[in-house]
């Protein structure tokens, strides 16, 4: 019944659906008269069949995506039809390759065809079984030998060469992905890597041109996206997130997996030193069991010891990518993972970079739900924010009122009519003449 009464989705609402290892989370919205982002409607509920970013299992998942949607739909008041949707996991792989474009002369500029041939070159790249390029991204172009180009449309050249970070990942990920939507009935209209979805929601323009590494802590993998001079310049999936984090707090302090993640939330502290008042946190035992007694410091320490080895094999990713002595605006934290408390000063001590927690409200228009001010909503906003752009509105034909049609068809008739009785006026008079000058000598001889 309460399907009947949302209205089918209209082509500028755009739906996202990010599918998560802790959380699906559908948010649907559209761009208002002020350019901002307006968010309709919000379904979020706890994922059960994803495992580090990837499907596990497809019933679970077309469960769970299916109540993440009908909760978005009845707070929007629509009837979704297509989603945006953001992949992720541990199979995620980036490389650099080098393209090259001879083109036939050197007196027409390049255009736009001449970049997507390039681009396109790359699709044909020969990939290790099982593997798909999900972005081919340009980085600078070369023109005849003149480098560090961006833009060289409407240039002249005869070789235009360009570096391109290409990102992969398996097929059979995407296609359980794309397996799961369909059997929801809703179809894809593009599926985007979820870290660079979440960098449209949080990174500014500034620091994008400066250099910064956006760290998105979720629940099964932690991403990374390094910008530099506005362009992405290397992405990378570490396979532990927040998951870890609860797993340890269980196994050190011996306690169920929905109570260590009670702990974690509630309690959790990312930097020891700053749990001043130690306190001893009370848990109900088992049936017939004492409860149990943990010190608020010791739960710090079990989750600090694991934020720093996450945090290593993110300096290490920053290293491998040669950006590292060049991020001037350091590191933004978010995902689930940065709501912990003091994570961001933990970071800072142990990169040595400044820190700040992105939260995804840059773009949102005034009146916005308080739950979305929140990291773990920093995909979903990516993800809508990609779709609204990509959305482009199809031209207005204006229709010729009836009655200036059928003035121009008059005035046509009346064109058509001139130019025959013209020619049958030439006629008419080539014919006297001729009758003329036959009958003259007729007339002299009498």
């Amino acid at each position: 019944m309460t399907e009947s009464k949302n209205t089918p989705q209209k082509p500028d609402v755009v739906v996202a659906l990010d599918i998560g290892t802790t959380k699906i989370c559908a948010v649907a919205g559209r761009k208002n008269e002020h350019g901002k982002l307006e968010i309709l409607g919000i379904g979020k509920v706890e994922s059960i069949g994803v495992s580090r970013g990837v499907v596990s299992n497809i019933e679970k998942t077309v469960r769970a995506i299916a109540d993440a949607v009908a909760a978005c739909e009845r707070n929007a008041g629509i009837k979704a039809k297509v989603v945006h949707v953001g992949i992720a996991g541990q199979h995620i792989k980036s490389l650099q390759h080098r393209g090259i474009l001879t083109r036939d002369n050197d007196y027409n500029e390049i255009s736009q065809v001449d970049i997507e041939k390039l681009i396109n070159d790359m699709y044909k790249l020969v990939l290790p079984p099982g593997d798909q390029i999900i972005h081919v991204i340009p980085q600078e172009y070369t023109v005849d030998n003149e480098q560090g180009i961006a833009d060289p449309i409407g240039m002249s050249g005869v070789r235009l060469e360009a570096n391109f970070h290409i990102i992969t990942g398996q097929i059979s990920a995407s296609n359980n992905i794309t397996r799961c939507v369909e059997r929801v009935g809703l179809k894809i209209a593009d599926v985007t890597l979820e870290p660079i979805a979440s960098a449209e929601a949080i990174l500014s323009e500034e620091e994008r041109e400066a250099g910064v590494a956006l760290v998105d802590i979720g629940g099964g993998t932690t991403d990374i996206t390094i910008f530099q001079e506005g362009i992405i310049r290397h992405t990378a999936v570490i396979p532990f997130g927040g998951n870890v984090i609860t797993r340890d707090i269980k196994e050190g302090c011996t306690v169920m997996q929905q109570q260590a993640e009670k702990l974690k939330v509630r309690f959790g502290s990312a930097l020891a030193e700053e749990v001043y008042d130690n306190r001893i946190i009370t848990i109900p035992g088992l049936r017939g069991h004492d409860p149990k007694e943990i010190s608020e410091k010791n739960l710090a320490r079990i989750i600090q010891a694991r934020v720093e080895e996450i945090l290593d094999y993110v300096v290490w990713e920053i290293r491998r990518s040669g950006y590292d002595r060049k991020l001037i605006g350091g590191i933004v934290l978010t995902g689930g993972g940065a709501l912990l408390n003091h994570i961001d000063k933990l970071t800072e001590y142990h990169t040595g970079m400044s820190t700040r927690i992105g939260i995804p409200i840059e773009l949102l228009a005034h009146g916005y739900e308080e739950k979305v001010c929140s990291p773990i909503f920093s995909t979903a906003i990516g993800l809508l924010i990609k779709g609204i752009n990509e959305y482009k509105p199809e031209p207005v034909i204006e229709e010729v009122p009836e009655i200036i049609q059928e003035e121009l068809v008059d005035e046509r008739e009346l064109e058509v009519e001139m130019e025959a009785n013209e020619g049958k006026w030439y006629e008419q008079l080539f014919r006297r003449t001729k009758e003329w000058f036959e009958a003259e000598p007729d007339s002299e001889l009498k």
